[in-house]
Formats: structure tokens, sequence, C-alpha cells
């Protein structure tokens, strides 16, 4: 019957995972206890050498089956306690070094695990243990050779490490103490001491080289699992940088998101998603979502988040992001497929364009709290090359709700993809059951469901947008000739359109800008010139023709008739931009609302 205290666990530390305790208790619980090699006869020794042959083996192989430095330590002392000692205690340097790594040794070793039975608990142990520079216990460890505690200046390092309690002359006679230190491929770990109380043998030269065994497998799993924390660290680093840090906040739409990694976190997932607004205050939604798990796999999804990123702003439709988006794909050179749904809301129009390759279907939620999965014909996967993206138009009134996800919300081993689609959307219609809409945020934990705390074999994405609108008497909108008369019809049309809004205070800076932004308009355009207003929290103003050539600000010399319109807009303006389109570009400038503005 033993007792464990701290369960193998760190002492101070977090939980071993769920994954080290199902593997745990499919596991013997000891293994089999070496003989004391003093015990038996002479001609009783080949049979006690296999059977401590045996529970090596059978011990390193448990201790090397721990992914974590929880689970390692772990398997160490259900090895180690009761089969071969009373008592294991270990102490690691803190912090620990990893890899090839080189620096000053740390100044602190921690208890960090501690198993005994419940006959011989042995005194309690400092926590933390500072071991003097050039010391007894410093020397011993990096010695690196297990001692028993009645070994030659053993007394010194045991008490350093242990205290007077656990010196040699305080424990029953014999050979009741091992240290043995860990030292992993490059450093000096920490230490394991194992303890015997008086009521089974003393420890033999056998069992040292047995310790020997345990702390050299120790360190080697230690070193693994540090290894493999840190692999798991880089790899989720960089899926997160490579999702937006934070997510826009454009007029007309709400917008909130959940990122979970994958259990192993190691195996780090290609899921992404994005949000990228767009002249006319439109808003490009982005979901995706690379085959596989690998660092790879996150690679490449930063080089398609990029490249939709870089499409979007050129204010392709939906179809051709995707067309261009497979191109960039096949020129990558790479085995990876991806799914990917992108879709266009404008909020003046209140409608959305969406074109789908090979991704999951959105859900929509209706004002009304119906939810509806989406029919949009699913293209071929991006990197397939040769299929054809279709672009489907749907309405998106005021108060509606869109949810993007990836497949790891809706993939269990326990139904498949179609029935966890349906149960997502009776999950988010039941939570806008009530009489006001639920927050964002409360949908997107509704959309999650039970995952958002337990184990998944997949990431999940999820993108949720709520549909606002814009009220059709917050944008004004014309169509101008390209004649020289234009910039002043347009500094009329601008006037009145502000004063009917309530903003005279900005008549007199916005016809200015509006002028010298609509006359150089004029020099280029071919095809009617555009102009429209929009007050939202800002007022924002655009202007449109069908030259791809972008204008760029200039400081004017004292003899040149022109080039000062673009410095005019840069001082006067809050913000201003031109984005190069399909069809021709936008010129945009922005100015803030007086504070005594209607609202």
């Amino acid at each position: 019957m033993t007792k464990r205290l701290g369960s193998g666990k760190r002492t101070g530390g977090k939980a071993a995972g769920a994954r080290g305790r199902a593997a745990a208790s499919r596991r013997p619980t000891r293994s089999t206890p070496p003989p004391a090699s003093g015990d038996r006869p002479d001609e009783g020794r080949t049979e006690a050498q296999t059977d401590r042959l045996r529970y090596l083996d059978a011990a390193t192989r448990s201790i090397a089956r721990g992914m974590d430095l929880d689970e390692t330590l772990s398997e160490l002392c259900r090895a180690a306690v009761p089969a071969f000692a009373d008592t294991a205690l270990v102490h690691l340097y803190d912090p620990l070094p990893v890899g090839d790594e080189t620096g000053p040794v740390p100044g602190v070793l921690r208890l960090l695990t501690t198993e005994q039975t419940s006959s011989d608990a042995p005194a309690a142990v400092a926590k933390a243990v500072h071991p003097a520079v050039g010391g007894p216990l410093a020397t011993r460890l990096r010695d690196g050779r297990p001692i028993f505690g009645d070994a030659p200046h053993a007394a010194a390092t045991v008490t350093e490490l242990l205290g007077a309690a656990h010196a040699p002359g305080a424990l029953p006679p014999g050979r009741r103490l091992i240290l043995a230190p860990l030292h992993g491929r490059s450093h000096v770990l920490g230490s394991v001491t194992l303890l015997r109380g008086a009521g089974r043998p003393g420890f033999t030269d056998d069992d040292l080289l047995v310790a020997s065994q345990l702390a050299t497998h120790t360190a080697l799993g230690i070193d693994k699992a540090m290894l493999y924390a840190r692999e798991a660290s880089v790899a989720d680093a960089l899926q997160r940088t490579m999702l937006p840090p934070s997510l826009p906040e454009p007029p007309g739409v709400r917008l909130a998101s959940r990122y979970l990694p994958a259990s192993r976190t190691a195996q780090v997932g290609g899921d992404w998603y994005d949000t990228i607004p767009l002249p006319g205050n439109r808003v490009a939604l982005v979901i995706g979502d690379v085959m596989g798990h690998s660092m790879t796999s996150a690679a490449i999804m930063g080089q398609l988040r990029t490249t939709v990123q870089t499409l979007a702003l050129l204010d392709l439709p939906p179809d051709e992001v995707l067309h261009h988006l497979d191109e960039q794909a096949e020129r990558l050179g790479t085995e990876h497929t991806a799914t990917c749904l992108y879709a266009l809301y404008d909020p003046v129009l209140q409608r959305l364009l969406v074109s789908n390759a090979g991704h999951l279907p959105p859900v929509l939620l209706h004002p009304d709290g119906h939810g509806e999965i989406l029919s949009v014909p699913p293209g071929a996967p991006i990197g397939v090359g040769g299929g054809g993206f279709e672009a489907t138009e749907i309405h998106a009134p005021a108060g509606a709700t869109l949810l993007l996800y990836t497949d790891g919300l809706v993939e269990s081993r326990d139904f498949d993809v179609l029935t966890g689609i349906e149960n997502l959307r009776a999950r988010l219609q039941s939570a806008t059951a009530g009489a006001a809409p639920p927050a964002l945020e409360t949908l997107c934990d509704a959309a999650l469901g039970t995952l958002g705390g337990g184990e998944r074999d997949d990431d999940v994405a999820l993108l949720a947008a709520r549909f606002e609108g814009l009220l059709p008497e917050t944008v004004a909108y014309w169509y101008l000739a390209p004649r020289p008369q234009t910039a002043g019809q347009a500094r009329r049309l601008t006037r009145r359109t502000l004063g009917r809004w309530g903003l005279d205070s900005l008549i007199e800076s916005t016809e200015l800008m509006v002028s010298e932004v609509v006359a150089n308009a004029v020099r280029f355009a071919t095809r009617p010139i555009t102009l429209r207003l929009l007050r939202t929290d800002v007022l924002r103003c655009e202007v449109g023709d069908d030259s791809p050539v972008v204008p760029r600000m200039r400081h004017a010399r004292l003899s040149d008739e022109g080039g000062r319109g673009l410095f005019l807009v840069d001082q006067v303006a809050q913000r201003w931009g031109a984005t190069r389109l399909s069809s021709g570009k936008v010129v945009w400038f922005e100015q803030l609302l007086p504070e005594d503005a209607p609202r």
C-alpha cells in the first residue's frame, strides 16, 4: 500500500496533460522490483540479474514515453517507488537549459517531484536550494556519477541538498540513500535522490548501477521534453503571429473571432481568418484552412493570407480573388492544398458576395434568430488548379450575423461533418432565442460549445460578423462628367450635402479638398467620375476614376503652377490615401466630426 504525494507531478507546476493521464492509466501501476544482489545464493545470481534487466527495460521504456516534463518525472517516480525505493525526490535547475544554448549555470535548484510510501515519510525538504559555487553539491552534480549516502564527502553534499534531517547519520543504518545527478546531452539538469526506509534492505552496488540508468534515461527524457516544449512554443507563436493581432472596426459591421490550437500544440495547423477594410466602407471576410499539421502548413498559411490581402486591396470580386489565389498556390510548388471562403460585405447596399474554394458553408443568423446554412457553390480547393469559382450574392439585412469557421469546429469522431454543421446551426439558433440578440462574444462561445476547454485533434478558427449597415441618409453618391466645370459642380454638391447633415463647420475644408481631388481626376479620367460622401463616425469622401495612375504627393516649387493639391489634402485631412482598383482608382480622405455634430 503506497501513498503518493504530488502523484509524481511537479510541485507548484501545471498538472500533466490528459494525454499523459490516459496513457498512464493503461500502463502497469508498478514495475517489477529488482532483487537485491546479496539476497540470493550464488546459483540464483543469473536469475537475479535477469530480473534486474527486466525491471530496467520496463522502467526506461516507461520513462521514455513521457512527452512533457510532468509526464517524464511522473514515470520516473512510478518506476522507482516502491519497486526500487521508498522515496524519490527530483531537484531541477530553474530555469532549465534547453538544447545547446550556453550560459551560466542557474543558481537555484527547485524540488519539482516528491513521491514516497506512507511508511517512511522523510522530514520536510526545502523547495528551493541555492548550491554554493564550487561547493560540494555543485561539484558532485558536475561530476555526474551517482553516489551512496555513506560515500566519502557525501554527507556535505546531501546536507546541502536535503538538509541535516536527511544526512547519512540521521538515516537508519546501512546504505539508505543514492544521489544520482541528472546530465542531459549538454547540461547539468539537476538530481534525483532515492531513499529506502528501515523496513527493507539497503542499496547494493548493483542498485547503484540501476539508479545510474534511471537517472540517465530521465535526463534524456527531460532534454526531449524541453526541446518538445520549445518547438511547441515556436509553432504556436508562428501560428498566432500569422493571425491578425486585432480586428478592425469598420462602420456598418461588428466583428469577433476565436482561435483554438489543437491539443497537441506542436502539431500546428494551417487555419486562419482575416478581415480587410476596403474602399467605400466595405469589408472582406476571409477564412481558410491549409491541409495538414506541420510547420510547413503554418508557413503556407502565412503566404496565402498575405496573397489574399494583396488581392483584396485590388478590389477584385470574390471569385477572381480565389482564382488568382489558386494560381499563386500552384506557383508555390507545394503539395499542400487549402480551402478558403471569401465574402465581401457592402454596408451601403446591405449585400454579401461570397465565393467558396472547397470550404465549409457559412451559417447566417437572420434578425429573427432563424439560422440558415448558406448554399454557396463549393469550388475546388486552392492548389488543385483548373477549377472555376462562382460568386453568390446574398441579402445581408441589418441585424443579421454571419459565422465563418473551419472544420475543427464541426468534425468529430462521433458524427460526420454534415451533422456537425447542423449541430452548430442549432446551437447558434438556440443562443439567439432570447428577446435581444446576444453579444458577438457570447455567440462565439455558444458556437464553440464544449470545445473551449476540452482536447482537440484539430485547430479551430472562427469569425463572426454582425451586419449593421449604413442608413441611406448617411450616404451621398454622384456620377460626374470629366470636364473642367466638374470641380465647381462637386463643390456645390458637397456644400449642399454637408449643410443637410448639419456639418456646416466642415463645409469650407471639405469643399477645398474635394475640388482639388476632383480636378486631379478630371485630368486623367476618360469615363464619368464618382463622388461619394459617407457620414459615419467620421466624414469620408471618395473620388473614383478609370485611370490606374495613382497620384503621389510632392512638394511644389514656388515657380510651379500646380502640384499642391495633395499636399493641401495631407495638411487638412485627418487621413487620406489612394487605392488602385481593377477598374481604375479611388482617392479618399477623412475628417473628424465636430463634437456638436448631430449623431
